[in-house]
């Protein structure tokens, strides 16, 4: 019988799984996630489209290495504060009118990116952009909790992880096409998103059945605004450190001092508040605990991996923002196949520790040899480490979420997600801030030093002709202080991924703690609160 929602919405409840419904059959399923897979796609292109044309944004809009760092962490820096924030929502509104209202954000935010006529404005969409992405992140994985059940789930995240292979190699192909096009120019890498987010709002709308949980709270703002202030101010501070000052000096006391007390002020306000944004008994899960640490070194691994190869490429080895995309594809490759075939192996045996595991090796070995990289480095090895990092980060990624959910209690689920998501993005922000800081200093350091062995005359150039940090115009370099450059670029990106391995084999040595927990057999719909409709 249809009835009235809370949120207005009618429907019958009878379109969607409930604990006294049939489960959903397969293409019901796909059905049903086809408008959610579509937004994913849309979340996933809009971070990656960007990364091979970053130089050439950069270039023309007058910005340094910082800017081009920035213009990644902010959207980070926000996706990784509203995070928290969209996973309880989730909790307590309708989940399909979230990722609609994320989509909206998103569209907003890439049009006037696509105007910016400085790094300032760019960076200032970038923030929203990455609100709007960070909803469709965490509720992809919320919305797929609420339909299917544990056991059944690993197939649907391997599609997920499906998605995001496919969107994470198109992006930058995509971005390089756009960008090495005249009558097109990189604008449009902003722009392109756009008609697949309103296809993808559209098909939501049609498609996507899910029970309204009828629940009398308030959420709670202020343990919002806590953690997201943390969260910033801890973010800004890795970027700004080693470039705006020193690691050490009263800023850095400040700003981390800050971070720390409005953390401290949250675990606060959390503890008393009656439905916290993120309920501190979670923690009590040991599952939830590891999963969640191990999801912040995955973090950095993900995103370094995406961020700096854009820059070895064209500014190692002066290669096209096209084939930078292209030569990327190895990496991308691997992602596909490890998440796919990890969530149908998983789905058929419900045995899912192996694969994080297994996981956490291949990607500590991918980033210990991609630490070797040159500007010379043979193709080969390149794309052998890039394929060891990519099937290493698709076995991990979307199975971390997957046993983290299996721990939870219904009211709990969206919370649950968002917090493995949470430290996922909170450790690609950090990590692609403090590791392009580093970046930075090494290719200033190498450049100096190349520049100091041609003579006093090459040294006495700076920079070759890069503006002081500015991203540097190989091709109006002359050929000795090109090679200097190229040089430079090569072993501060190797530089880069040395230092990310430790990260994942902490990653890895919290994944071997987790306890497998055989996967449940039905969807975590609302057994403790009323399902009034469907959405």
């Amino acid at each position: 019988m249809a009835t009235t929602t809370p949120t207005g919405v009618r429907g019958d409840s009878r379109s969607a799984t409930t604990p006294d419904s049939a489960p959903m059959t397969h293409p019901q399923i796909m059905k049903a996630l086809s408008g959610l897979m579509l937004g994913m796609f849309v979340a996933i292109l809009s971070s990656t489209i960007v990364s091979n044309a970053l130089p050439q944004i950069i270039s023309d809009l007058g910005g340094s290495q910082s800017s081009y760092t920035w213009v990644v962490t902010a959207a980070l820096l926000s996706m990784t504060a509203a995070t928290p924030l969209w996973g309880k929502l989730a909790d307590l509104f309708s989940k399909k009118l979230l990722v609609q209202i994320s989509l909206v954000i998103y569209v907003l935010g890439s049009v006037v990116a696509g105007m910016s006529q400085n790094t300032g404005t760019l960076i200032a969409c970038r923030v929203v952009q990455g609100i709007g992405v960070g909803g469709l992140s965490a509720l992809a994985q919320i919305v797929m909790a609420a339909m299917i059940s544990p056991r059944e789930r690993g197939r649907y995240s391997g599609y997920l992880g499906a998605v995001f292979a496919v969107a994470t190699v198109g992006g930058p192909l995509l971005g390089g096409v756009i960008t090495d096009t005249d009558w097109l120019g990189w604008r449009w890498c902003f722009y392109v998103g756009v008609p697949f987010a309103v296809i993808a709002l559209i098909v939501l709308q049609r498609t996507l059945k899910l029970p309204v949980v009828r629940r009398d709270v308030k959420v709670d703002w202020l343990g919002a605004f806590l953690i997201s202030a943390a969260v910033s101010v801890l973010l800004i501070w890795v970027t700004q450190a080693g470039d705006s000052f020193d690691w050490i000096s009263w800023q850095t006391w400040v700003m981390t001092g800050g971070a720390v007390l409005l953390g401290v002020l949250f675990v606060l306000v959390e503890s008393r508040a009656s439905d916290p944004i993120i309920p501190l008994r979670l923690f009590r899960n040991k599952t939830i605990s590891l999963a969640s640490a191990a999801s912040l070194f995955v973090g950095i691994a993900m995103f370094s991996g995406t961020v700096f190869f854009s820059q070895y490429f064209q500014l190692a080895r002066n290669e096209s923002p096209t084939m930078s995309g292209i030569l990327t594809i190895p990496m991308i490759g691997g992602l596909f196949v490890s998440s796919t075939v990890s969530g149908q192996i998983i789905t058929r045996t419900g045995r899912w520790k192996a694969w994080l595991v297994s996981g956490g090796v291949l990607l500590t070995a991918g980033l210990g040899l991609l630490g070797t990289l040159r500007h010379d480095t043979p193709y080969w090895r390149i794309a052998l480490f890039m394929a060891l990092t990519g099937l290493g980060l698709g076995m991990m990624m979307q199975n971390l979420v997957l046993a983290t959910q299996n721990q939870v209690a219904p009211e709990d689920l969206g919370a649950a997600s968002s917090v493995v998501t949470f430290f996922r993005s909170l450790g690609g922000a950090m990590g692609v801030s403090a590791l392009g800081a580093v970046m930075a200093h090494q290719v200033t350091d190498y450049v100096k030093e190349g520049l100091a062995a041609l003579g006093p005359k090459a040294a006495a150039l700076g920079h070759g002709g890069t503006g002081g940090g500015g991203i540097p115009d190989l091709d109006k370099l002359p050929a000795p202080i090109r090679e200097v450059i190229e040089s430079a670029y090569g072993h501060g990106v190797g530089d880069v991924f040395l230092y990310a391995a430790p990260f994942a084999l902490l990653g890895l040595v919290l994944v071997v703690f987790i306890k497998e927990v055989a996967l449940q057999s039905k969807p975590l719909t609302g057994t403790s609160a009323t399902a009034s409709s469907a959405e």
